[in-house]
């Protein structure tokens, strides 16, 4: 009797878990609480996989002999603990596809950068001339990506909902880049938690893996691993890792040292990203003229430090992948002009305090783009010269370049998630550099 696989959740992982499976031969089901799109449902029914949607029908579930699980779904949700009750194995669909790809495997989990570094690490190796997929939180289904094609290497951007149900998943290289609190709300707010779902990268790899990781952060420098540790730092000199000094990225492997002086990214946390990027490149063996010329070409994440238009003199960035107050505090950090900063939406427990110091050095008025803007205004209205509040993008952006002078610059990096007002953090970015053209 053929194994049954039951998917929940119909989005792109969900959906690329359930084509796999029903090319591997499973019987395969797939439910959506939520309503499925026109596009997904017609690929459901062209591959004779079964559905529903606006439900969840606990008996067809636990009929599963395993459960793939959309990283949208809650560990603590009513109907995952009704199915562990079961004991019915639930994975992700990361753990399911890594038994079907013969690929070296990247995987780069951290609060903030993934997905910068995952685009890098991706770029460098594509420059070397190997067949690359760069998938996972990025929003490229593994699953999907390997069912008709093999890869020489994959880069996955991994989340903490991703790696939360893995079993014997591994890479021969993790990189984990930082930890601070972030989605809280999914780990009972408690950050040992949260930090114990990030250290999962890890958890399978062996002697002959290597663990590239952040040691200027306190949260993981210390972390238990199997795997040879790499350490960059842009604090102190590695003699096996890699490590930043008189401008220059210095990475020293198995005595032999490369340095790096050209960077097309630049701010703080981009030098942690690039580091970790160039020191995985080392690891695989790419060449190290490939690897310089790369950092030099390489083109930023759209949404995340982007660069969109200067109108008489005001430069205008859109940072709108910035969801929480560490990915803000980077973003200030790496202005080097006066700043009218757009923030605000969805609040998840942030801790503006951390956030005094570099407004007060950077930011000269601060716009509040959210329906609640009360623990915003209260936390930086002593420290700027102005504040004031918009309702859409379209007012944000008019009060932004009203605020501006010629030399400064209009951040759009929010703090915040984006469904008060947004779809998501793409729409919103969208939306602002669509506003910031019209000037």
């Amino acid at each position: 009797m053929r194994k049954k696989i039951v998917v929940l959740g119909g989005g792109i992982s969900g959906l690329g878990a359930a084509l796999l499976a029903k090319k591997k031969g499973f019987t395969v089901f797939l439910s959506d609480n939520s309503k499925l799109t026109a596009t997904t449902v017609q690929i459901l029914k062209q591959h004779n996989i079964k559905y529903e949607e606006c439900k969840h029908t606990f008996s067809s579930i636990i009929s599963a002999d395993e459960i793939i699980i959309s990283p949208g779904i809650a560990n603590d949700s009513s109907l995952v603990k009704k199915i562990d009750d079961f004991g019915i194995p639930i994975i992700s669909e990361i753990e399911f596809a890594f038994r079907y790809t013969k690929a070296k495997i990247a995987a780069i989990t951290g609060t903030n950068g993934k997905t910068t570094t995952t685009n890098l690490l991706g770029f460098i190796l594509k420059q070397a001339g190997y067949n690359v997929l760069v998938a996972g939180n990025i929003g490229v289904s593994l699953s999907n990506s390997i069912i008709e094609k093999e890869y020489d290497y994959i880069v996955l951007e991994l989340s903490s909902f991703q790696l939360d149900r893995i079993k014997k998943f591994r890479s021969c290289v993790a990189i984990l880049l930082n930890i601070s609190p972030d989605h809280l709300e999914r780990y009972n707010n408690s950050f040992k938690s949260y930090t114990a779902s990030k250290y999962k990268i890890t958890k399978n790899q062996n002697k002959n893996d290597f663990l590239i990781l952040n040691t200027d952060d306190h949260h993981i420098k210390n972390i238990k691993t199997c795997a040879q540790k790499l350490p960059i730092s842009i604090k102190k000199i590695q003699k096996q890792g890699c490590f930043f000094q008189n401008n220059k990225i210095i990475i020293n492997l198995n005595n032999e040292t490369m340095t790096i002086q050209e960077l097309a990214l630049q701010g703080k946390h981009n030098l942690y990203n690039s580091m970790a990027a160039a020191m995985a490149a080392r690891v695989f063996e790419v060449n190290n003229t490939i690897i310089r010329k790369s950092m030099i070409d390489f083109q930023n994440i759209e949404h995340r430090l982007e660069y969109v238009i200067t109108v008489h003199g005001i430069d205008f960035i859109n940072d709108s992948k910035a969801t929480n107050t560490n990915a803000a505090w980077y973003a200030l950090e790496s202005m080097k002009k006066d700043v009218i900063w757009i923030v605000g939406g969805v609040d998840k427990g942030n801790d503006y305090s951390a956030l005094l110091e570099m407004v007060e050095k950077k930011v000269k008025s601060i716009i509040c783009l959210g329906k609640v803007n009360e623990k915003i205004i209260n936390a930086f209205k002593d420290h700027v010269d102005s504040i004031v509040q918009a309702s859409n993008m379209n007012e944000a952006v008019k009060q932004s370049y009203n605020l501006a002078n010629t030399g400064d610059v209009v951040l759009l990096s929010p703090a915040c998630a984006s469904f008060d007002l947004f779809s998501n953090f793409e729409d919103r970015g969208m939306q602002f550099k669509r506003e910031v053209r019209k000037l």
